[in-house]
């Protein structure tokens, strides 16, 4: 696919690029290149293949789903410059 000046204007545009009119043939051309490389991709025979999650063979690991509470409050009211009853105090805001 060959890309033309006005289409990587526009292209510039919309990505908020400022492109000077000078590189803009240049930008075309890269463009161009890059848009052939993924048609290439578009030929090649993936029948068969099994999608991946990883370049590596991996098992994903599993939990248990169930609801809990964490268990750790004491830790993490530690961290607060002020905690009372087990919950974080902040500055009233709206009065």
């Amino acid at each position: 696919m060959s890309l033309d000046n006005t289409t990587v204007r526009n292209i510039a545009f919309l990505a908020r690029i400022d492109v000077p009119e000078a590189e803009l043939p240049g930008l075309a051309d890269e463009l161009s290149a890059i848009l052939g490389f993924v048609e290439q991709l578009g030929e090649v025979d993936t029948k068969g293949v099994e999608p991946m999650t990883s370049v590596t063979e991996m098992a994903l690991r599993w939990r248990e789903d169930a609801i809990t509470d964490g268990g750790q409050q004491d830790k993490v009211l530690a961290n607060a410059p002020d905690a009372v009853e087990g919950y974080f105090t902040v500055p009233k805001v709206v009065e």
